[in-house]
């Protein structure tokens, strides 16, 4: 493991620790925190009120989520303002589709799958429970 949560790479370009991502994705305050950032910048105090916790408590989230490079914080006079940082997110998504096994899902053939599976478990539980003539 890395000691910096992020490293300067050789081309100078900030290097994100997909462990510390995922440690602070494993979280579900932090991944709903992210959430709410997607739509735009936030206040911490915003980003705190949905929750029913402490400030102190969310500041605390606030600071992994920072350290694993998912967000950065502003001071614009006496308010901290929180943004999503999209980058950390997309190294671990490209991790991931390294394997192979997060291809996108058909949901809709995923749907068809289910109800031919179920109507075809349907039909052997009816035969099994009509008597014979």
């Amino acid at each position: 493991m890395v000691d910096d949560p992020q490293k300067a790479g050789d081309n100078g370009i900030m290097v994100v620790n997909l462990d510390m991502v995922f440690s602070a994705l494993a979280d579900p305050t932090r991944r709903a925190i992210l959430a709410m950032l997607l739509e735009d910048d936030m206040a911490v105090t915003d980003v705190a009120e949905p929750f029913q916790m402490s400030l102190a408590a969310i500041s605390k989230h606030l600071g992994i989520l920072a350290e694993a490079g998912l967000i950065s914080r502003e001071k614009r006079g006496r308010v901290i303002w929180c943004k999503l940082e999209p980058d950390a997110l997309r190294a671990g998504s490209v991790w991931m589709q390294g394997f192979g096994q997060f291809e996108p899902v058909d949901l809709d053939a995923f749907e068809r799958f289910l109800e031919e599976e179920l109507a075809a478990t349907g039909a052997e539980t009816e035969t099994t429970l009509t008597p014979s003539a």
